[in-house]
Order: C-alpha cells, then structure tokens, then sequence
C-alpha cells in the first residue's frame, strides 16, 4: 500500500480470511509498512469469514499474541461481531487522537496550521500582474 493510505489514520483494522492462508502468512508484512509509517496507532486483528467454519473461532493466532494486538472473530458475511469490533476500533482511535505523543501527529498537526495565504493587502501581487506575469505599465502623464 501507499504510504498516503495511512495518512491521520488512528486506529488500523487488520483483517485475514481464516479460509486463505496466504492472508495469515502476509500479516507481518502489512504489520511492517503500518509501523513504518504508523508506529503508534492502534491496531486490532480480525479473522474473518468464521461463519465458513465455526471451529476457527477456538484457534489460537500467534501473530495477535506475538504483538499484543486484539484478536477478534467476525463474519462480514453474517454480521457476527462486526459492530463489536467497528465500535471497539472506533473508541481506540477517538482515545489515540486525544492522547497522542506520536511525533508525526505533532509534525503533521504543525503542517495543517501553516497559513499559507498572505495576511496584508500590500503581500498580495497585483492581480493584473497576476493575471499577464508583468507589472502594469504606469500611464502616461
């Protein structure tokens, strides 16, 4: 993913199919890029798809314990858990937001408050000079 794609994000949702391995094994490299550019933000892990098969939900995923991340089980397709998670994730961000010490928040809170217009009349360029790319000419007297 992009790096734009984590941009003021505050929380992260990881989310793995419990029916494609390959969404498992790809964690740690998605886990990688969030803390690249993320350190700080929440994230929780989600398997999905347990309604395909309810036993998932008694396995033990190393990579939620490796990283102390928040495991839970939900079915997108039949709602189970869903709004559990979406509301858990939601009071970890509003919490991260408040209390945040990251330092790109700081950075990016300073960025956001720069004003770039010009504050007096007498900065602003003449809009005929604007407009052509050279002053007026004084008329003739």
């Amino acid at each position: 993913m992009h790096a734009s794609y984590y941009h003021k994000a505050h929380a992260c949702i990881m989310v793995f199919d419990v029916q494609r391995k390959v969404t498992y094994r790809n964690l740690g490299t998605w886990y990688a890029e969030l803390r690249e550019f993320r350190p700080e933000i929440p994230c929780v892990l989600v398997a999905n798809k347990i309604d395909a098969d309810i036993k998932m939900t008694q396995k033990s995923f190393s990579f939620a314990k490796k990283f102390s991340l928040p495991l839970y089980f939900v079915s997108a397709a039949d709602g189970t858990n869903v709004v559990k998670l979406f509301n858990d994730a939601i009071r970890l961000a509003v919490s991260y937001k408040q209390n945040s010490q990251d330092f790109m928040d700081e950075v990016l809170q300073e960025l956001e408050n720069i004003d770039l217009e010009p504050e007096d009349e007498e900065d602003r360029p003449d809009q005929e000079q604007e407009q052509h790319g050279r002053p007026e000419s004084p008329a003739p007297s």
